[in-house]
C-alpha cells in the first residue's frame, strides 16, 4: 500500500478547517481542474459520519467514479473517508486538524493501492503517488485560500 503524508498550515481555527474540508461545494471548487462533479451525496452541504458520496472526475485522461464513506469522525480534529467503490483496490484518507499558534496544522494521510498486483505497485510508486500528491496539494491550497480570505 502506498502512503502520502502532507501538512498545510492554515490561518484559521480547526473548527473552520474541519467544516470546510467536509463541505461538498468546497471539494468541487478545489478539484475544478479535474472537472469533478457529484453523482450522489446527502442533501446537505457538509458530510458527516456514515455519509456516502460518489464523485466523478477526469483523472489521468479517464473519467473515473469514486464512492467513499465517512467512516470516522471526531470533530473538529479528525475524519476519515474510505473507499466503497472505485478504481483503487484500497483507499483510505485520514484528515487531521491540530490547533497551532495562529491557526491550524492540517495533515493528510492518504493510503491507497491499485488493483493490478505487482504492476499496480510499480505504477503506484512511479506515477500515481506523484499525481495524487499534486492533487492533494492543489486541494489544500484552495482550502487554505478560502479559509484565510474569510473576514
Amino acid at each position: 500500500m502506498a502512503r502520502i503524508e502532507l501538512e498545510t498550515f492554515i490561518g484559521a481555527p480547526p473548527e473552520d478547517c474541519y467544516a470546510l474540508a467536509l463541505n461538498v461545494q468546497a471539494h468541487l471548487d478545489s478539484a475544478r481542474q479535474t472537472g469533478e462533479r457529484v453523482l450522489d451525496a446527502p442533501a446537505c452541504g457538509n458530510l458527516g459520519l456514515g455519509d456516502v458520496v460518489t464523485w466523478e472526475a477526469r483523472h489521468l485522461g479517464f473519467r473515473q467514479r469514486l464512492t467513499v464513506r465517512i467512516t470516522a469522525a471526531s470533530p473538529p480534529h479528525h475524519f476519515r473517508d474510505d473507499l466503497v467503490q472505485g478504481a483503487f483496490k484500497t483507499l483510505r484518507h485520514d484528515h487531521y486538524f491540530e490547533a497551532s499558534p495562529g491557526g491550524t496544522r492540517m495533515r493528510d494521510v492518504f493510503e491507497f493501492s491499485s488493483p493490478a498486483g505487482f504492476l499496480g505497485r510499480w505504477f503506484d510508486r512511479l506515477f500515481l503517488t506523484g499525481y495524487l500528491t499534486r492533487f492533494l496539494r492543489i486541494r489544500n491550497a484552495m482550502l487554505k485560500q478560502q479559509l484565510e480570505q474569510r473576514p
